[in-house]
């Protein structure tokens, strides 16, 4: 039983649940690629750019073009959530608790989504024949935020410089893009004249004090990014490995093109609602999921490490 359903017991606290404040689900899941598995582990096919070969005489020989084959390896990730409910507890309160616990499970397992999204976007992808070679994100595919002279939080700046990364990578301009970002970030983001400004943006960034689309990403936001460990120099003009300036427990936001992040999905969340006989028959409230996800392509993945200070 979780120890904490005291808490809506009617003499001191009243009727109704009341949930704490939490992300409600997943936040990344509608905007990536996704796929359903069966078994542990499936492997996602990809074929590389090809060149043509110029035609340089009559009746020459015709050209053998071999594309490039590769593929990345989704391994599936179990995640549970139970809690349980006496039937003393039940007589001491005024409601039936079952409904409000199913839906804390979902949200719980929702985050779980975007906890497996936010570590393939960083970490390691894993490709090869049998999925056994490990592919880390290129320094090329890194951008850290600065004004110019010092480290910064996210700005216009430095999102110009992620814009540019994409376009050099040739990514389609037609396929959705979007940044994860914390609070922090937005924060200073709504800052620059040129996100507040009228000129620059939409009016709603200025009426309610949000910013949803700038310079074609869509900005999401999570509290759930990891901070960058080890120190990690980048330069001036924000690139990642060369410079003198230390990026150690920056932030790592990211930007991606919708293809270039996968959630392979084996059971979607399914929950439970039973007696335990085991536990003197209290109910108890049961939730699972099974899912796994890479980083598709690295040129459609940015990873942008931010200043906290």
């Amino acid at each position: 039983m979780s120890s904490q359903i005291t808490t809506a017991f009617v003499k001191q606290y009243g009727e109704n649940v009341f949930h704490l404040s939490q992300q409600k689900g997943s936040r990344l899941a509608p905007h990536v690629r996704n796929e359903t598995q069966k078994g542990k582990a499936r492997f996602f096919d990809r074929i590389g750019k090809t060149d043509p070969v110029k035609k340089t005489s009559r009746h020459s020989d015709t050209p053998l073009v071999e594309s490039e084959h590769s593929r990345r390896m989704v391994t599936l990730v179990d995640y549970e959530w139970a809690d349980l409910i006496d039937d003393q507890d039940k007589i001491r309160i005024l409601i039936s608790p079952e409904s409000e616990y199913a839906l804390a499970a979902a949200w719980s397992l929702g985050r779980a989504k975007d906890d497996e999204l936010i570590a393939a976007a960083n970490g390691s992808a894993y490709s090869g024949e049998d999925g056994t070679t490990a592919v880390v994100v290129p320094a090329s595919q890194k951008i850290g935020a600065s004004s110019g002279s010092a480290e910064s939080k996210l700005n216009v700046r430095t999102l110009r410089f992620v814009q540019e990364v994409f376009g050099e990578n040739d990514v389609d301009e037609n396929e959705p893009r979007f940044i994860c970002v914390s609070q922090k970030q937005l924060t200073n983001m709504l800052g620059e004249t040129e996100v507040t400004s009228s000129d620059y943006n939409s009016v709603k960034a200025l009426v309610q004090g949000e910013i949803d689309t700038f310079l074609g990403f869509k900005f999401i936001r999570s509290q759930q990014l990891v901070l960058r460990s080890g120190a990690l120099a980048y330069a001036d003009d924000g690139s990642v490995g060369s410079g003198s300036r230390d990026a150690n427990g920056h932030e790592r936001c990211f930007a991606w093109a919708q293809s270039g992040l996968l959630l392979s999905t084996g059971k979607d969340m399914q929950s439970k609602i039973s007696e335990r006989g085991d536990k003197s028959y209290s109910t108890q409230v049961y939730a699972c999921l099974s899912i796994g996800a890479t980083r598709m392509e690295e040129e459609k993945v940015v990873e942008v490490l931010c200043d906290l200070g």
